[in-house]
């Protein structure tokens, strides 16, 4: 689900639903725990070649401090303890670091805040689903490793077809662009002589998966790493229908002076799509979708 702010994909999945009530200055450093995905967080080998390439000031530190906001459920977001930051991008990126031999500190920010929190060194890196665009280009460097797009999903054995889906009721998380997608094909279905489209709106995506689950409505629509998660989550009662579309790339931020460390990062990145630690941490969240074959930094959108 995109936001009304530019770019952002923000959607609270199932298991982030009470992390609203939890401080956003809490930090969490890497962790081992397996969070709700219900597997370990794969660990990857450094390649001294890349590690060599780190700058010196970060090599010397070892670590890296990382801005997310952690309220968004699978890509990042706090674990039961309230606490510890979990994921599929602080496990794709904590294996990046792992690969340039550097361990990582997430530190959870609002959304808003963490691109200057970059830019200013308060962080090294912004990892929080951020999607590319030209606005942000301009203020930092952005390493793809990933697509996210709206999908649909319905109960199992339901045949809903997202072209055609006037008359239907449809749940979807409010003040997101998938609420103005459905407003613009309910007016085709009117403009068409058909019945309207039922939209309920909900605060909470997880509202949404379950009004679907329970038949209040008949299919969803959201951002397609949540929606992956939220299906895979309820154990093949929910299905994915249809492709993605409007798929843009997320970026990790980095400095705008810090370009070669963005390109080391993008290294890195590849270096696990090479040896399958990627394909490992986007099957553990049921993102696998999203994957890209080649990072880039700075790509064109």
């Amino acid at each position: 689900m995109l936001r009304t702010t530019p770019g952002r994909r923000a959607i609270l999945g199932l298991a982030a639903a009470a992390a609203l009530t939890l401080s956003m200055g809490a930090c969490g450093s890497e962790s081992e725990d397996s969070g709700s995905s219900g597997a370990p967080a794969p660990s990857a080998s450094a390649d001294t070649s890349l590690a060599d390439k780190v700058p010196a000031d970060i090599k010397a530190t070892g670590k890296l401090s990382i801005g997310t906001d952690s309220s968004y459920a699978p890509n990042e977001y706090l674990d039961s303890d309230g606490k510890t930051v979990i994921g599929f991008d602080v496990d794709l990126f904590n294996a990046v670091a792992q690969k340039l031999n550097l361990t990582t500190e997430w530190t959870s920010a609002t959304f808003d805040s963490i691109i200057p929190g970059v830019s200013s060194d308060k962080y090294a890196v912004g990892v929080s689903s951020f999607t590319i665009n030209a606005d942000r280009l301009k203020e930092v460097n952005m390493v793809s490793y990933f697509s996210a797009g709206t999908q649909w999903a319905a109960k199992t054995g339901v045949t809903i077809n997202p072209d055609d889906v006037c008359g239907k009721k449809v749940a979807v998380q409010t003040a997101t662009v998938q609420v103005e997608d459905l407003e613009a094909r309910s007016k085709k279905c009117t403009d068409a002589g058909k019945a309207k489209i039922t939209i309920d709106q909900y605060q909470k995506q997880s509202d949404a998966t379950n009004a679907v689950n329970t038949g209040k409505d008949e299919a969803m629509l959201a951002d397609s790493p949540i929606v992956a998660y939220a299906v895979k989550q309820t154990n093949g009662t929910l299905a994915l229908v249809g492709d993605i579309y409007d798929s843009a790339p997320y970026g990790y931020v980095v400095a705008k002076d810090q370009e070669a460390f963005a390109n080391v990062i993008g290294e890195a990145v590849q270096a696990l799509i090479a040896d399958g630690t990627y394909k490992t941490i986007l099957d553990k969240w049921g993102v696998t979708a999203g994957a890209i074959t080649t990072p880039e930094v700075n790509p064109s959108v």
